[in-house]
């Protein structure tokens, strides 16, 4: 009987240190941030992606394991269409890489913008958005510093007494629960780091504001100068182009994207830009843009290119 309790005893030993050990495994591979593209930001690193209207479960899947940094959904010019937005994120869950990570950090952040532009005012865009587990949220037309403030707030819970970061007040309702499944986390965790960039240290939400209109290059640095603001966004530059009254390669144009790139420098925010070519990615970067919105065929071309590699 002793010799029976001391196998037992063994194997208890060695299934406990078993344990111990994976776990410890587990915890050395954690990583402070679960969102990847700010993980990118916070050590200073661009982030490059892709734009897709394909909410295809089929689409997710291949999203999620794409050579990108991120992919936004375009809600502004296709339909707004929540259960779609809602099955696309659980599609772009993919298990097999949080293995292999042993953490939760998907390879490819999952943001959408939307239809209203700032001055509507949509506060409820952001709490769907962010409730089906999207890790950022891109706020057409901003054109005042007032309406970037409004954004950020709807995308933060309201703080508890005890936090660090009470301003600007956060305004989301609380329902965590669908997108701490998507993050593959607690809800108590899912709510710690449920906060903005670079306002919150810890957040994992990036508020991507988009000047579109000559109101909004006027207002650039006040823009950029918003508590909670990460990134600010120019895409291709079409509406900017029209509501500056010139054609698309109007040197018109290029200024305000400099315009609104100094800015962005000025408060050391992320500014975005769409690069259709190798040749365009590198130049962009080169002037320090740190958002690229671009194709497959353009990224793989660029990680070819010796500024690539």
């Amino acid at each position: 009987m002793a010799e029976v309790n001391g196998i037992k005893s063994l194997c208890i030993a060695l299934l406990t240190a078993g344990i111990v050990t994976q776990t410890g495994s587990l915890a050395a591979q954690e990583v402070k941030h679960l969102n990847p593209v700010i993980e990118k930001l916070a050590a200073g690193k661009p982030f490059i992606g892709f734009q897709t209207g394909n909410l295809s479960v089929e689409n997710a899947r291949t999203m999620a394991r794409a050579d990108a940094d991120f992919v936004y959904v375009d809600m502004e010019h296709t339909p707004m269409d929540f259960p779609a937005l809602h099955q696309f994120s659980i599609g772009m869950v993919d298990k097999a890489t949080a293995l292999k990570k042993g953490n939760a950090q998907p390879n490819v952040a999952l943001f959408a913008r939307f239809a209203p532009y700032g001055r509507e005012q949509a506060q409820w865009i952001a709490k769907q958005a962010l409730d089906i587990g999207l890790m950022g949220v891109i706020f057409n037309g901003i054109d005042t510093p007032e309406q970037a403030l409004l954004a950020v707030q709807n995308m933060r819970y309201p703080q508890k007494r005890t936090s660090k970061y009470q301003n600007p007040p956060g305004l989301r309702g609380y329902g965590p629960a669908a997108a701490a499944w998507v993050w593959g986390i607690s809800t108590a965790e899912y709510e710690r780091r449920a906060d903005v960039w670079p306002l919150n240290p810890d957040g994992d939400l990036l508020a991507i504001m988009m000047i579109e209109s000559t109101e909004g290059v006027k207002n650039a640095d006040a823009i950029a100068a918003v508590p909670g603001v990460g990134a600010i966004f120019l895409g291709a530059g079409s509406d900017l182009r029209q509501s500056l009254g010139v054609e698309n390669n109007s040197p018109e144009v290029e200024q305000a994207f400099q315009t609104i790139l100094r800015a962005c420098l000025a408060h050391n925010v992320a500014c975005g830009i769409t690069a259709l070519t190798a040749q365009d990615i590198a130049r962009r970067l080169g002037e320090g843009w740190k958002m690229i919105r671009t194709t497959n065929s353009a990224l793989t071309q660029w990680r070819a290119s010796p500024s690539g590699r």
